[in-house]
């Protein structure tokens, strides 16, 4: 990371390049925009959009495990592990 300058946190320059970094993408999104709406062939098919949207979406999620869930996850470890400890006895 770039060095601080006398007068700056380390915090404000890092705000500073993250308010960079947003100014830079709206750009960009505005150019991609005026490119698409003069070259509409090269912009992506309506279907292509959807699926990608729909990837994005999927790896947002999150799995949430209910109590009982977590519970038999739970003994099935604590089983694993005592085996595996017996197994480790055995050996030695």
């Amino acid at each position: 990371m770039a060095k601080a300058l006398p007068g700056l946190s380390a915090e404000r320059v890092r705000e500073l390049a993250k308010e960079g970094a947003e100014r830079l993408l709206r750009q960009l999104r505005t150019e991609i925009v005026a490119v698409e709406r003069t070259f509409p062939e090269l912009a992506l098919p309506q279907r292509r959009r959807q699926v990608r949207q729909a990837v994005e979406q999927a790896q947002k999620r999150t799995r949430r495990l209910s109590a009982g869930a977590r519970k038999a996850v739970s003994e099935r470890m604590k089983k694993y592990r005592a085996e595996r400890k017996k197994a480790q006895a055995k050996v030695k």
